[in-house]
């Protein structure tokens, strides 16, 4: 069985950090490609970062480039979303996903954790 399990959560001022975690199991981690997405209420998930495990390649949104730093440690099953600079719109939902190839568009994800709450206060 598949679990995703985010971590890493909470309350934190505008300008602050964050990291989140995403710890995988049942899957071959290094066969899939995992992924950031973000729902805000009212709004569509949407994709904030993803890492390519065959390439290590990494993609993220325009809105969080030079600010959010994706990473994985194979040894640990664990996928990071390092959130810095953080702004009040950066506040939402936030889930990982994995996918068979590295991909922006939440259809191509077969995997979800249940996510993790971030809130940026001003």
């Amino acid at each position: 069985q598949v679990q995703l399990v985010e971590s890493g959560g909470g309350l934190v001022q505008a300008g602050g950090s964050l990291r989140l975690s995403c710890a995988a199991s049942g899957l071959t981690f290094t066969g899939y490609a995992m992924g950031w997405f973000r729902q805000a209420p009212g709004k569509e998930r949407e994709f904030v970062a993803a890492v390519s495990r065959y390439s290590g390649s990494k993609y993220y949104a325009d809105s969080v480039k030079g600010r959010f730093t994706i990473a994985s440690d194979n040894a640990k099953n664990t996928v990071y979303l390092q959130m810095s600079s953080l702004k009040v719109e950066d506040a939402a939902v936030y889930y990982c996903a994995a996918s068979r190839a590295v991909a922006t568009t939440r259809e191509l994800y077969e995997y979800w954790g249940q996510g993790t709450q971030v809130t940026v206060s001003s």
